[in-house]
C-alpha cells in the first residue's frame, strides 16, 4: 500500500488537535486510505482499539448511524473515560445534519480529535462554515500524482509510456489494479456513474444524466479554453437539447460540487485583482476525461496541461491564469510566500513556439520565478525563464 506521505505530513500536527480535521476529494481518490494511515500512526503511538471510533457510512452496518440523534448517542456512549479518543467519520455527508452532531461533539466532549471525510463540497459549505466558525481545519485529496503512480505502480517513472498512461487514464488508484484497457474503462465508468447518482441526482436532486454527460464531454473538448456558455447552447442545440444558460450554469456547479471538474479564476498580474469572467474548466482526474471523451484522442496539449494544474494544487497552491497586457500566462501558482509563473507546452520544437511559450512573459517586470514546463529534454533556458522537463518537474520533491 502506498503511503501518501504529502498529506499524512500535513495532517499530522494535528492528530491531537480539538479542530476537526476535514478531508474533501473526488470518490475513490483514496481519502478511506489516508484515514487507515492515520489510524496506524496513532496506534504506533500506544493508543488503544476501544479508543479508536471508526464509522464508514458507505457499509450497510452503520446504515442506522446516518440519522444523525443516533450517530451523536453512539459515539458519547463509547467514550468510557477521559483519555482521548479519535472519531473517524469516512463519507459523512450520507448523513444529514452532520455538520450539528460534529460541532455537538466537539462542544460536548473535551477529549476527542475528530477526523471527517466527503466527497463532495458540502464539506466546503458556508453552512458548515457557520456551524464549526472556525474549529476545523480542510485538506483537500486528490487522486495520485504522477510520481505517487510511478511509486505504486513500480513503473519507470522516466519513461514516457509511463507518462502517457497516467495522463490517458487518470490517477483513481484502484484503477492501477487492471492492465486491460476494457477493465480500466469499466471502472472508471463506475466510478463516475457513483458520483452522479449518490453525490448529484441524489443530492441536489438534478437527474437529467444526459444534460450531465453532453455538458462534462463539453468540458472535456475545451479543457483549458475559455468557458463560453452561447457556444455551449449551440453545442447543445446540435445534440439535440435545449436548455438556458441558468440551467447550464446550475449544471456546471453542481458537476464542481461533485468535484469532477474544477473551475480556474483569471488573475490580472499589472491589476492585482481576481476576474470572475472568462473561467476555465479543469478535470480533476483524467480518466474520467477519457471515458467521457467526444473524439478519439484527448488533445493531449491540454491534457498535459491539467496533469500540471492538478500537480500544482496537489502541492498546496492556489492557482489562477495569469492576465497581461499583451495576453495571458497558463498559471500563476501562489502560497504563503511564494509565487511562480508557469507555461506549458507539448515540445518546443519550432522557433515560433518557443517565441509564443518563452514570450508570453514579456512586459512582466517582476523577480518571481518563471518556467516553461515541455516534453524536450534538452534545456532551452533563455532570458532568467527557467525551461524544464515536464516528466523531470513532476518526479521532484
Amino acid at each position: 500500500m502506498l503511503k501518501r506521505e504529502v498529506y499524512l505530513s500535513r495532517i499530522r500536527g494535528f492528530y491531537d488537535s480539538d479542530l476537526v480535521k476535514i478531508l474533501v476529494g473526488i470518490r475513490r481518490c483514496g481519502k478511506s486510505v489516508i484515514l487507515n494511515q492515520i489510524v496506524d500512526e496513532i496506534k504506533e503511538k500506544g493508543v488503544k482499539d476501544d479508543h479508536i471510533i471508526y464509522i464508514n457510512f458507505e457499509l450497510i452496518e452503520y446504515e442506522e448511524l446516518q440519522d444523525y440523534k443516533k450517530l451523536n448517542k453512539y459515539i458519547k456512549e463509547n467514550i468510557k473515560d477521559n483519555n482521548i479518543y479519535y472519531i473517524f467519520l469516512d463519507e459523512i455527508q450520507r448523513v444529514d445534519k452532520f455538520e450539528t452532531v460534529v460541532n455537538s461533539l466537539r462542544a460536548s466532549l473535551k477529549n476527542i480529535s475528530i477526523f471527517i471525510t466527503g466527497s463532495n463540497s458540502k464539506l466546503l459549505s458556508n453552512e458548515l462554515s457557520t456551524v464549526l466558525s472556525g474549529r476545523y481545519v480542510l485538506f483537500n485529496i486528490y487522486p495520485l500524482s504522477y510520481k505517487e503512480f510511478t511509486e505504486l505502480t513500480k513503473k519507470d517513472p522516466k519513461c514516457e509510456e509511463t507518462f502517457w498512461d497516467f495522463v490517458k487514464w487518470g490517477g483513481l488508484p484502484n484503477r492501477t489494479q487492471f492492465t486491460d484497457e476494457i477493465n480500466i474503462k469499466d471502472y472508471l465508468h463506475s466510478v463516475f456513474d457513483s458520483i452522479i447518482l449518490r453525490d448529484v441526482v441524489e443530492r441536489l436532486g438534478l437527474k437529467d444524466i444526459l444534460l450531465f454527460n453532453l455538458l462534462l464531454q463539453y468540458v472535456v473538448d475545451t479543457t483549458g479554453r475559455e468557458f463560453s456558455a452561447d457556444n455551449v447552447i449551440k453545442y447543445l442545440k446540435s445534440e439535440g437539447k435545449t436548455v438556458s444558460t441558468e440551467t447550464i450554469y446550475i449544471y456546471l456547479d453542481a458537476l464542481c460540487k461533485a468535484l469532477i471538474i474544477k473551475k480556474i479564476y483569471r488573475y490580472d498580474i499589472h491589476g492585482k485583482a481576481i476576474l470572475k469572467t472568462l473561467n476555465k474548466y479543469y478535470m480533476t482526474d483524467l480518466g474520467i476525461a477519457q471515458i467521457k471523451n467526444n473524439n478519439f484522442e484527448i488533445n493531449k496539449c491540454f491534457a498535459i496541461e491539467n496533469v500540471v494544474y492538478n500537480e500544482l494544487l496537489e502541492r498546496g497552491y492556489d492557482v489562477y491564469i495569469g492576465k497581461t497586457k499583451n495576453g495571458e500566462i497558463d498559471f500563476i501558482a501562489t502560497k504563503t510566500g511564494e509565487k511562480l509563473y508557469f507555461q506549458v507546452a507539448y515540445s518546443l520544437d519550432k522557433k515560433s513556439v518557443i517565441e509564443r511559450e518563452f514570450g508570453a512573459f514579456d512586459g512582466i517586470d517582476d523577480n518571481i520565478p518563471k518556467y516553461v514546463l515541455s516534453l524536450d529534454k534538452e534545456d532551452l533556458s533563455r532570458n532568467g525563464v527557467i525551461h524544464k522537463n515536464i516528466i523531470d518537474w513532476l518526479l521532484e520533491k
